[in-house]
């Protein structure tokens, strides 16, 4: 061997050692700070027991032989964990305020691991026979790992429809009853505590997580939150409503600081939570990751004690975002209990503030205590047999009747419903490979989506052939291109599988072959990053020629086109909504949205969706894009790890190091309709195939509740549902405030034709308050306030003038 090549040898040997010593420190570096750290705890050799005393039969949790009251379930949460609490010493009680690390998640095996993929758990107390606890994302249904390694068994979970979606069925039974479902998959795969509901307000379109979201309406949001709520906790099971408060982009999430005035705060961003808390009493809320007006709201005393707590009466935990926060001792004295998932730098900061005395043990007892109700009233302290087997079919059921409930028709023009015997021409992509719902934490690993395609054939249609065979080809001449990226995979690797355009030969050869068109137009979005205007928003040039092309063709022939949108998010429609000659839109609706969109396009479902977001003509319509991150620049996961670096005022960039407000309360329809602004599809509408008539309203007012009736009557030929808005407007205020405000809604049970319905409905008066900063508190302007009744924010039918917060006249 010669001596240049030993040299070269030597070098390369040398450059590997010097990776190999780089690769160990670094995981060393990352098992110490994010995997191992925290109280060593070893199981007890004995087994924990049931027993009895006095008659009582109950489990010996610390092995004693006697009835300790923690153990005792017939006494009060608040007094087991008191008795609790007393016997936990200083470090074992810190060990509870921050998760393990992220081995749960990462579905690495450590000796009482129960849930692979579950994306943190709260730490158990071995020697007081205390179990893990264990919380999963979803806000569309349960995410754990499918596949475990000692297991042939895959642990799938439903897909449900996105809360944009279930918000357009303004129906917040059947939200509960989704709710119930995902609860009780958490339940019997062992889960806890799903991470869910998002209640964020839809402050602009190009939020990558609007789909997680329910609306641009606080009282919309509030409702629909509470009803979810309530449906998942109904199993037992914890919620954690997030991400408390104005999380509304995900560019630079870690750090960007909202810069909000308090009366947007309170009217827009705050409200939708208030309610949920109000109305559900969720077991925890977390907290997110932003500050607000310079205070990272996990370290916001103000907004996690004395508003969320002093002021609405929250009883549960607050618990972080994952990794949320910068200082996890002023965390925990804002009264952000629970730290998630746990890192080394937070174990040794609380450990060491908690023996100086800066962290004070009132503020460590306050923290543990609602942590140990939380655990005290789980089915793990019931020592519950989870069964691994949840009833996945009857939860799709569930998934198409609300998805199909959750579709919104925008155009009709005697197009649908379709006929049984009609042969259809599918155009784009996502006809054959339909979206079920977003990415990232939102996700699901369900068992199958079902497509357009498929959908239709379930319904008994046919399917032409020819456009079928050419996404096959396309299919496979992309195989690469249509490969899914898994797990967290997108957030840095979207999803985008290439477009397809139909040659002038196979197009017209549609036209002539089958009996109507239906072009798909998908959208992917997501946690990670936020969409952009160009290719997003707005539609690609192929998407626009698609659209064209197919309905001149189809035109031509003499035959219809359909535009179905499966979106997560609103896209621009004004500049081709004229072309084709039905528009559905189809939202994400989970593993059945194939089945769901043929339910409403056969007629099997009459749809009764309402748009719960406003569709503006052009992006910059509304008043919050002149605010708000417009180049869809992703998050760096390493920020979450390692934390961002506070700048310079100087150098800090606008909507991303912080994002103002400035629009104030006019978010969405309170924008568009006070400033009078021509909008594409507007709040609350949506289409049906019967007719409704809105008869007479009455109010009976009083002090404290305006109580309205009205009637609704099915005047068309279909059974069908429809939606009641009540809207307030005070023509003669004093203040500025929006033309219109939503107040309340209700939905119709099915009407048949010529049925009646009367819809009753409360607003408390105190809800037609708005928040004066002059004096920092709600305040009630008296006079004459106008009660609209409606179908969406432009189309009032019935109107009633009432006295609020007059005195008597004879005063």
């Amino acid at each position: 061997m010669n001596r240049a090549l030993k040299r070269v040898l030597i070098i390369l040997l040398a450059v590997l050692g010097f990776l190999l010593i780089i690769a160990l420190i670094g995981g060393f570096y990352i098992n110490s700070a994010y995997l191992s750290f925290g109280l060593k705890q070893s199981q007890p050799e004995a087994d924990i027991a049931e027993i009895q005393a006095d008659g009582f039969s109950f489990r010996d949790l610390n092995r004693n032989g006697s009835l300790d009251a923690y153990e005792d379930s017939r006494l009060s949460t608040a007094d087991r964990a008191e008795d609790l609490l007393k016997r936990l010493s200083l470090e074992e009680k810190v060990n509870l305020l921050k998760g393990p690390g992220i081995k749960s998640l990462l579905s690495m095996d450590y000796p009482d691991l129960q849930v692979p993929g579950a994306a943190g758990t709260i730490e158990p107390v071995l020697r007081l026979g205390i179990p893990r606890v264990y919380l999963a994302d979803g806000p569309a249904g349960l995410r754990i790992a499918p596949v475990r390694e000692d297991s042939d068994k895959k642990y799938y979970a439903t897909a449900f429809p996105i809360a944009t979606l279930l918000a357009s069925t303004w129906n917040v039974d059947l939200v509960h009853n989704v709710g119930q479902a995902m609860g009780n998959e958490a339940l019997e795969y062992g889960v806890d505590v799903l991470l869910a509901p998002g209640a964020n307000i839809q402050r602009n379109p190009l939020c990558g997580r609007n789909f997680e979201y329910y609306s641009e309406d606080p009282l919309l949001s509030g409702y629909m939150g509470a009803a979810m709520v309530n449906g998942i906790e109904s199993n037992g099971v914890g919620t954690s409503v997030k991400h408390f408060v104005a999380n509304n982009q995900e560019t630079s999430r870690y750090n960007n600081d909202v810069l909000v005035s308090e009366r947007a705060l309170r009217e827009i961003y705050l409200k939708g939570f208030e309610i949920i808390v109000k109305e559900s009493q969720p077991w925890t809320v977390m907290s997110s990751y932003n500050k607000v007006n310079g205070t990272y709201t996990s370290q916001s005393r103000r907004l996690l004690t004395d508003i969320l707590r002093d002021a609405w009466g929250f009883k549960g935990l607050v618990v972080t975002d994952w990794f949320g926060g910068a200082d996890a001792v002023a965390q925990i004295q804002a009264g952000n209990d629970l730290l998630e998932p746990g890192t080394k730098n937070q174990w040794k900061a609380l450990l060491e503030a908690s023996e100086e005395g800066t962290l004070s043990e009132e503020d460590i007892n306050t923290s543990v205590r609602r942590i140990l109700k939380l655990i005290l009233g789980s089915k793990k302290m019931e020592n519950y047999e989870f069964s691994n087997a949840p009833d996945l079919k009857n939860h799709a059921r569930i998934t198409r009747e609300s998805a199909s409930e959750g579709m919104v028709l925008l155009k009709n023009e005697q197009v649908l419903p379709l006929q049984d015997s009609e042969k259809i021409a599918l155009f784009g992509v996502t006809s054959f490979e339909f979206i079920a719902g977003g990415t990232g934490s939102g996700d699901v690993s369900e068992a199958y989506t079902v497509s357009l395609q498929e959908g239709l054939i379930n319904a008994g249609f046919d399917i032409d052939p020819n456009t079928a065979a050419a996404f096959e080809a396309h299919r496979k001449k992309n195989p690469d291109a249509f490969e899914k990226p898994e797990e967290f995979e997108p957030m840095t690797t979207p999803y985008t599988p290439p477009q397809l355009s139909p040659d002038r030969d196979l197009l017209y050869q549609a036209a002539q072959d089958s009996d109507i068109a239906i072009v798909t137009l998908g959208r992917h979005a997501g946690e990670g990053g936020d969409r952009v205007e160009k290719d997003d928003f707005l539609l690609t040039d192929m998407e626009k020629n698609l659209i064209q092309d197919v309905s001149e063709a189809f035109h031509t022939a003499g035959k219809k086109c359909i535009v179905v949108m499966n979106i997560g998010g609103v896209i621009e429609t004004s500049s081709w909504k004229a072309l084709p000659d039905a528009i559905l839109l189809a939202w994400q609706g989970g593993q059945e949205g194939g089945n769901a969109v043929a339910d409403i396009l056969s007629g099997r479902v009459n749809p009764s969706g309402k748009l719960p977001i406003t569709f503006p003509i052009r992006l910059v319509d509304h008043a919050s894009s002149a605010n708000f991150p417009m180049d869809g620049e992703p998050i760096n996961p390493t920020d979450a790890l390692f934390g961002v670096d506070e700048k310079a005022e100087s150098e800090k960039i606008p909507n991303k190091d912080f994002t103002k407000y400035e629009e104030g309360i006019y978010i969405g329809y309170r924008h568009f309709d006070k400033k009078n602004i021509e909008v594409s599809y507007p709040f609350g509408y949506g289409l049906s195939y019967t007719d409704f008539n809105l008869g007479a309203m009455e109010v009976a007012s009083n002090d404290s509740t305006l109580d309205i009736g009205i009637t609704v009557k099915n005047t068309g030929e279909i059974p069908g549902k429809e939606v009641v808005q009540i809207y307030s407007s005070k023509p003669d205020t004093g203040i500025d405030r929006p033309r219109r405000e939503l107040r309340a809604f209700g939905k119709t049970p099915l009407l048949q034709p010529g049925d009646s319905t009367r819809i009753l409905l409360s607003v408390p008066v105190s809800e037609l308050s708005y928040w004066s900063e002059k004096k920092s508190g709600w305040e009630l302007e008296p006079g004459t306030y106008v009660l609209e009744a409606g179908t969406s924010s432009r189309d009032i039918k019935v109107s009633l003038p009432v006295e609020v917060g007059m005195p008597p006249e004879d005063e």
